[in-house]
């Protein structure tokens, strides 16, 4: 069965319309050690996705994607002139994973952090919850509550 899963983006760096113009990216540049487990052994393909807006106003889960991808070495780690350089990273020991998704829907309406903090059965969620992670799993129970608010259910 597949997991659920919430990745956070900041929509300046990558929006939910810039993946539906692009159809699918590589989600690059993670570098906490618990996110990059979630990528590198958890994630498997077909897994849906919450994209979720961080640092915006208000942040929201404004979208849907999938894993396309399952994990493989983030070539950002190794790349000097990327902002996720990482001087440890090498061929032989990579550090740091990434994962493909595509899109699959964006919301009509985002739906904001405020109301997914008052909506019931999603009390005990990671990301209500103060967790920073930017990749993060999500309850079946929870991600179909999600989905029937993003559909105007």
């Amino acid at each position: 069965m597949p997991n659920n899963w919430l990745m956070k983006s900041e929509p300046g760096d990558y929006s939910i319309d810039d993946l539906e113009r692009d159809g699918k990216t590589h989600w690059d540049g993670v570098r906490n050690y618990q996110a990059r487990n979630f990528m590198r052994d958890t994630m498997k393909v077909g897994d849906e996705v919450l994209f979720y807006h961080s640092n915006a106003k208000p942040p929201a889960v404004v979208g849907l994607a999938k894993v396309v991808r399952e994990g493989y070495p983030d070539h950002t780690a190794r790349d000097p002139n990327d902002k996720h350089f990482d001087p440890k990273a090498s061929q032989d020991d990579p550090r740091w994973f990434m994962v493909d998704i595509a899109f699959v829907h964006k919301f009509a309406e985002p739906i904001p952090l405020a109301v997914l903090r008052e909506t019931p059965g999603l009390e005990k969620m990671a990301l209500l919850n103060r967790s920073r992670l930017s990749v993060q799993p999500v309850g079946e129970d929870e991600f179909n509550i999600i989905l029937r608010l993003g559909m105007g259910e």
